[in-house]
């Protein structure tokens, strides 16, 4: 075995101003811990931006270690030092454990990979600090063997001193994805390392990968040669350490497990493991050491924790810019739709077609449009007496007007469709939201074309109404009582979609002059005044139920957006939270 610090300072830590203790964990710290976790819980990352799959894995390790480590730890400083046992596939750990523990308490895996759950062995008296609300507390308590990793199997056994637990983890570099989660996790719930590698695999990447991080947050770490030939002790151990040194970890202890035949109960020769067995017991009957071990092990964890939540606040901060972004496509997309669809209604557009024929069938052409084109200003009464119109034929311009209305609008919503998809498939965040959507966004809602013709027709009923409270005091009448509600309703459409005169060419002499028609039988029953009121009106409701069928249009798509939870305050809420964990741990330390 190499020389390693003594068990008073076990890990060389240099004391004086500004080294954590006990007192820099108190009440403050651990209110802050508490809202610090809140903080990363509130942090959502759903869209595909460069960079993300690194900062969700960061975030989840964050909230997992606090969960399983970091809180638990500061409400109970006093707890045994929990070493977990890591390392490569193969190195020996479980046989080691054993070893340590002096009978079987664990299985070595046979078959690689392994899978089964992790074990913690404790001293009975300290079965009370690995209950389920304290140390990793998603992981369910049992006391039989189970190959559930789910599961933490705790084990009480004499051998292993008060003060002191020691836990077998899986591999670090297990073929199965899920071992290899829950090493981690277990590494990170740890007070100390206990580092397991072999002659054949100790310059591994991968592990070394767990001991930079460790080096990064000051991490106490021990670390175990096992399986080591007698021939190659020196030359293993030498370039061993020099890695070790030249990554931060200097004043690791480390040990060498000499290559040995292991007894049919699973042991290694005492002799083998004496020294470890010893150190962890000196390490656990020391309490200034073995604090000293748990403070080091706690704020280095602690520091790292805060300085990783500003790019995961960075990254929070990214997406809700991203989700604006997106939210801003599909919002223009669908104003855009709106737009034009209020300009076909109001520039004439529906004045030809279907409409303007039904609408002429039901004034007459004649020669009362050829007096109107030379005549605006003939009389009101010559103009109403000429129309000829009957109900049956007011009721063909409401279907036109409704099947029209209904094709324009159902035009502009395919239209605004296309757009907002074309520019989500731009950017990946967009192009994922539009996979997961379930259902085709670039084409207008199967509901739609029977949403619009409700839509339509309840507007067609709002004119109806409108026309017949306004001449509440007119029924009696005989212009009123020539053309009827029906009659005047058409003639308030008319002129509702006329508002403009967005008519060109031939379309001019007719279709203008039948608008003008329209307007002119309303002033005859109602007066100028009151038509106007009238147009504004019924434009005013028609515009609004346009813009509510295209608001459920576009919410296909900001919807998506909204349902990913994004929050414009979680990234600066998430930068607050960091900063009183770092103002509480060095105001505790300035305290001592």
């Amino acid at each position: 075995m190499t020389t390693v610090p003594g068990p008073a300072n076990p890990f060389n830590v240099a004391h004086g101003a500004g080294t954590p203790t006990a007192g820099s964990y108190g009440t403050v710290m651990l209110t802050a811990l508490v809202r610090l976790h809140h903080a990363l819980q509130g942090v959502r990352l759903p869209l595909e931006l460069p960079g993300v799959a690194e900062q969700r894995t960061g975030l989840k390790e964050m909230v997992d270690q606090l969960e399983d480590y970091v809180i638990p730890r500061v409400t109970t400083l006093e707890a045994p030092l929990l070493a977990v046992v890591g390392g490569s596939t193969g190195a020996g750990k479980s046989t080691l454990v054993n070893s340590l523990v002096g009978h079987k308490v664990t299985q070595p895996g046979l078959l690689r990979p392994t899978t089964r759950s992790p074990v913690l062995v404790h001293h009975p008296d300290d079965a009370a600090w690995f209950g389920a609300d304290r140390l990793l507390p998603d992981l369910e308590r049992v006391e039989h063997m189970t190959t559930d990793p789910s599961a933490l199997q705790l084990v009480a056994a004499d051998s292993v001193p008060p003060g002191l637990a020691i836990l077998d983890a899986p591999d670090v570099d297990s073929v199965v994805e899920e071992n290899r989660e829950l090493a981690a996790q277990l590494l990170a719930a740890a007070d100390l390392w206990l580092f397991v590698t072999s002659a054949a695999r100790y310059a591994d990447q991968v592990p070394w990968e767990f001991l930079r991080q460790a080096a990064e947050r000051s991490t106490a770490v021990a670390i175990v040669l096992d399986r080591t030939p007698e021939e190659a002790v020196q030359t293993v151990a030498t370039h061993l350490a020099r890695m070790l040194a030249s990554r931060g970890l200097k004043d690791s202890p480390l040990f060498i497990v000499h290559e040995g035949l292991v007894s049919d109960e699973g042991l290694l020769p005492d002799d083998h493991v004496v020294d470890i067995r010893t150190w962890l017991q000196t390490l656990a009957g020391d309490i200034a050491a073995r604090q000293q071990v748990v403070i080091q092990t706690l704020d280095g964890a602690v520091r790292t924790l805060t300085r990783r939540t500003y790019p995961v606040a960075d990254a929070a901060a990214e997406q809700t810019e991203a989700a604006d972004r997106l939210r801003g496509d599909a919002v223009a997309a669908y104003d855009e739709a709106v737009s034009a669809v209020i300009a076909g209604m109001e520039d004439g557009t529906l004045l030809r077609g279907e409409v303007l024929a039904r609408w002429q069938e039901f004034v007459g052409t004649g020669e009362l449009l050829k007096g109107l084109e030379s005549r605006v200003g003939r009389l009101r009464d010559r103009i109403v007496n000429t129309v000829k119109g009957k109900p049956q034929q007011a009721e063909r311009v409401t279907v036109a007007v409704e099947s029209g209305l209904e094709m324009l609008i159902l035009e502009h919503a395919e239209a605004a469709a296309e757009r907002a998809e074309a520019s989500w498939r731009q950017v990946a965040s967009g192009q994922a939201l539009l996979k997961d959507a379930g259902t085709e966004l670039g084409r207008a809602s199967r509901e739609l074309r029977r949403n619009a013709e409700r839509s339509v027709r309840e507007w067609q009923a709002d004119v109806l109404n409108l026309v017949r409270t306004q001449g509440q005091d007119k029924r009696t009448t005989a212009r009123f009582l020539a053309f009827g509600v029906n009659g005047l309703a058409v003639a308030l459409m008319i002129v509702v979609f006329s508002y403009s005169y967005g008519l060109m060419g031939a379309e001019v002499g007719i279709a203008g002059g039948s608008a003008l028609l329209g307007q002119k039988l309303l002033e005859a029953v109602f007066g100028d005044q009151a038509v106007r009121s009238l147009a504004e009106q019924a434009r005013t409701s028609l515009e609004a139920r346009v813009r509510e069928l295209f608001a459920a249009e576009q919410a296909r798509y900001t919807d998506l957006l909204d349902s990913l939870g994004l929050d414009a305050e979680v990234p600066e809420q998430l930068r607050r939270a960091s900063r009183r964990v770092e103002d509480a741990r060095y105001a505790g330390q300035r305290a001592e």
